[in-house]
């Protein structure tokens, strides 16, 4: 008992062991501090290496094509996405600037992350709190263009290892640029361009200090603030908003104290678009079908090419039409159709092409497809001899509006036809792809135009006055159809000069006995059709000639 006792070690307390070994315990934690550094360090460069910078997705990439009137004015586009991309240097740098106000003021000399923002997003994964946001621009491009939208701490690594490479690797003009090209605004833009246009009708080139500094607004929540100009609560939101982005530039640098004095918040286009919107569908159909034609493509590799098409129309005198042509009464159970054609003579530009009221009821373009009946509308060409194309229009009792209205302009211009065009110029990334130039022939002898057109003023010159314009020679009135008295199946109505061949037709169907099927019918005569046709289009040649009602 007593040998046991002396070979037992008195125990030492936790407290003395610890204080005792604590040096050794120092040593151990900071040593494992620094393999665990160390293993993240290399990790992370492990990680870094290995994150390749992917292809933007296909619907970031993909671009509409773009129509436009011959003035600029925007008619509408083709293509899944709304989309053209625009290089940085057609973006004004006060643009630029009140993005990056808006957005992230410290863009040119961060390294491509926000680590406050890292932080924020991490945290909020881990206890499943709300998602934050507050990315940089390259983080916002990377997501919106590189990455799937999910929200997981994996993903948000990644996207912070991809902009930290892309800051890296690309300029920071470079970055813009792709932000700028793939960013949501509302209103279905994908990207500056689109936004420019369908928030208020210009190119981004043309956008003023007020108007970008409306867009940088914009991008914060696209799909609340794309009523801006409708709505006023909406309006008013975004007008705070839009100071505060305004504040900013001024603040630092990018506009001065005059420019931000000066500012006014700017008006918006109306948003959802208005009915005549639908109406130029018409228009863009013949247009596209041409295009695609000239370019030879089809007509979905056109709408999916990011082109600008420059059309022969004049947007401001087709929606003057479509507001003329509602005046025009139907008959109960009988669908009346106007068909309205403008070209200029001697060179084919179409100006003005009317094809129907509803493009949603129907597509099909009275104008360019539907077979009129002619009657005494050829009367005027009856005993000449015409060339090629206008040999078939004698054998032709139902041309179609454009065709006959081609043949009147080839009158006007002495007898030299032009082949009716409605595409004026195809551009693509800047550079002008397709040019059109008139194609004209001699289809009638110069005498016999001027015969012609002798013949159609002597016979109803007298009963329907001309319209007075000034700096213009008087014009050719014409009008003629098919059927007479209270059985008038067709109208045509017909002025024309040197500088403009204007033709309307009005004709009428009901339902067959067959389903889904129509028969020509007899047009509504209170009042009477050709009081309708020739009024209607002498207001049009009003409006097409001097610009006035």
């Amino acid at each position: 008992m007593r040998r046991t006792a002396r070979s037992a070690k008195p125990r030492v307390p936790l407290r003395l062991r610890l204080r005792r070994n604590r040096g050794r315990l120092l040593r151990r934690l900071v040593i494992a501090f620094l393999l665990l550094i160390a293993a993240l360090c290399t990790a992370a460069v492990v990680a870094y290496r290995l994150t390749g910078i992917p292809d933007p997705h296909p619907e970031t990439v993909t671009q509409s094509t773009v129509f436009v009137d011959d003035k600029g004015s925007y008619l509408g586009r083709r293509g899944p996405v709304d989309r053209q991309e625009v290089p940085l240097s057609q973006v004004p740098r006060y643009v630029q600037d009140a993005v990056i106000a808006a957005e992230n003021r410290t863009f040119r000399t961060d390294d491509g992350v926000s680590p406050r923002a890292i932080a924020r997003a991490v945290l909020a994964s881990l206890t499943g709190g709300e998602h934050q946001g507050g990315s940089t621009i390259t983080q916002q491009y990377v997501k919106n263009a590189l990455l799937s939208p999910e929200q997981s701490l994996s993903r948000k690594a990644r996207e912070a290892l991809i902009a930290i490479k892309l800051d890296r690797t690309r300029s920071k003009d470079e970055i813009l640029a792709g932000y700028l090209n793939t960013v949501y605004f509302g209103r279905g833009s994908a990207g500056i361009e689109a936004a420019a246009r369908n928030y208020f009708g210009v190119d981004t080139r043309d956008l003023t200090v007020s108007q970008g500094a409306a867009l940088a607004a914009i991008v914060n929540i696209p799909s609340y603030y794309e009523k801006a100009g409708s709505d006023p609560e909406v309006t008013a939101t975004l007008r705070a908003r839009w100071e505060w982005v305004l504040d900013a530039m001024a603040t630092g640098g990018s506009i001065t104290a005059k420019q931000r004095a000066e500012a006014a918040f700017p008006a918006f286009r109306f948003y959802p678009p208005g009915a005549t919107e639908g109406q130029r569908q018409y228009m863009i159909d013949v247009a596209a079908q041409e295009a695609a034609d000239r370019l030879g493509i089809t007509e979905d590799q056109l709408a999916r090419g990011g082109y600008t098409v420059r059309t022969t129309f004049d947007l401001a005198l087709q929606d003057a039409t479509t507001e003329a042509v509602k005046d025009i009464k139907s008959a109960k159970g009988v669908t009346l159709h106007t068909a309205v054609v403008g070209i200029v003579p001697g060179d084919g530009a179409v100006r003005l092409l009317y094809g129907g009221s509803d493009y949603a009821r129907q597509p099909f373009n009275d104008a360019v497809g539907g077979a009129v009946e002619a009657g005494t509308a050829l009367d005027p060409f009856a005993k000449f001899r015409l060339g090629a194309p206008l040999t078939v229009l004698q054998k032709t009792p139902a041309p179609t509006p454009l065709k006959l209205a081609s043949a009147y302009a080839t009158v006007a211009a002495n007898g030299m036809y032009a082949a009716p065009y409605t595409v004026a110029k195809i551009t693509r990334d800047g550079h002008q792809v397709y040019t059109a130039h008139p194609d004209t022939r001699r289809a009638l002898e110069e005498k016999d135009a001027a015969m012609v057109n002798a013949w159609m003023s002597k016979m109803y010159g007298e009963a329907l006055p001309a319209v007075p314009t000034a700096q213009r020679a008087p014009e050719t009135v014409f009008t003629a159809g098919a059927g007479g008295g209270i059985t008038r199946r067709t109208v045509w109505s017909t002025r024309l000069d040197p500088q403009l061949a204007l033709t309307t037709a009005l004709f009428a169907d009901r339902p067959g006995k067959k389903k889904n099927s129509t028969i020509p019918a007899q047009l509504p005569n209170d009042p009477p059709p050709t009081q309708s046709a020739t009024e209607t289009t002498a207001q049009i040649w009003r409006l097409a000639t001097t610009g006035t009602g």
